[in-house]
């Protein structure tokens, strides 16, 4: 199926996105001077904007590429929630499944000055979701399972995410065999059993297979590693200036690995590129695409993304121009040579 084909099909799916949801502030400024009463840069604020962040930030890259976006989660009774449940309406995501709690909204605080990251600061209660408030989120995620076409888990470790949930969502999409792909967190792999993919980078990876990836072979034993682990049907490890290295079963049930080479041009922001690329794969799986074209299509989107500045996303017209340039050449491997 032609890369056009399926880009022009993301506008058709719908894509229902579980998990923590953060709002990203960015204080920008400049420094002109260092403190008299410690040794730190006075940043001087010009400027101050709210983005989406956390699995609304995949929402966000959901909408943009031109698919239909719901969002599941927890938010607090604060004006962060309310900034946040604001920003998401704006953007066209479907927040029904957004669950007001009394813990306080996540908020990722960014000082910026001079095009640089001067400190970040967290608010949060990253306490594991329990009780009404789950059951409500349960009750909720039931219903609209089976009426996505994929389903993304978007685990920042912020209290959402729980081995309880997991089981829940697998067996809500077993009917319809409904695609579910996981953006790990390390600490929880063991959460993430039957699900169809997950995309850790390399040090998830690693951490999560209980093997150090130094090399070719240890990165193939650890994909393979995680696979066999989670019982799951395919693993995309992100490579950073390295690419991508998926694995996933072949016809005759070996594990068959492609390497995919980075087509970023520039890096000056790595915030979000995991989200694009795992918005980006579950739009391309499930328009039609093989896992290792969905894969290249996500990798054109993640080197777009991270040529800007703060948290970015891809659209269909950016990931089409980009697919038009040569691609370096694959390599794949099988289980039995490998």
């Amino acid at each position: 199926m032609g890369f056009e084909k399926v880009i022009n099909s993301f506008k058709d799916k719908k894509i229902l996105i579980i998990g923590d949801l953060i709002l990203d502030r960015y204080i920008f400024g400049k420094v002109s001077r260092i403190s008299p009463e410690a040794p730190v840069p006075v940043v001087e604020v010009v400027k101050e904007s709210f983005l989406l962040g956390g699995a609304t930030n995949v929402a966000s890259n959901i909408v943009a590429l031109g698919g239909r976006a719901s969002i599941a989660g927890i938010i607090g009774k604060d004006n962060a929630g309310r900034v946040l449940g604001e920003l998401m309406i704006d953007k066209g995501i479907n927040i029904g499944g957004m669950v007001e709690t009394n813990r306080p909204t996540t908020v990722k605080s960014r000082v910026i000055a001079h095009n640089q990251q001067v400190v970040r600061f967290d608010r949060e209660d990253a306490g594991r979701l329990e009780g009404k408030k789950l059951t409500i989120l349960l009750d909720y995620l039931k219903k609209a399972v089976p009426m996505h076409d994929a389903v993304i888990i978007s685990d920042y470790k912020k209290g959402v995410i729980s081995p309880s949930l997991i089981k829940a969502v697998v067996r809500f999409a077993k009917p319809k065999n409904t695609f579910i792909a996981v953006d790990p967190k390390v600490g929880h792999f063991h959460f993430y059993k039957n699900v169809s993919l997950i995309t850790p980078n390399l040090m998830e990876a690693s951490q999560g297979s209980g093997l150090e990836i130094k090399d070719e072979p240890s990165l193939i034993k650890a994909g393979k590693a995680l696979m066999k682990k989670l019982s799951c049907r395919a693993v995309l490890i992100t490579r950073g200036e390295d690419g991508m290295s998926l694995f996933e079963k072949d016809a005759s049930r070996e594990i068959r690995t492609t390497h995919i080479p980075t087509v970023a041009q520039k890096v000056f922001d790595v915030t979000g590129a995991g989200d694009t690329v795992i918005a980006t794969l579950a739009l391309a799986r499930t328009s039609g695409a093989s896992l290792v074209d969905a894969s290249i299509i996500a990798n054109h989107a993640a080197g777009i993304v991270v040529g800007e500045v703060g948290t970015a996303v891809a659209t269909p017209e950016m990931l089409l121009k980009s697919l038009k340039n040569p691609q370096k050449s694959l390599t794949q491997k099988s289980g039995v040579r490998s």
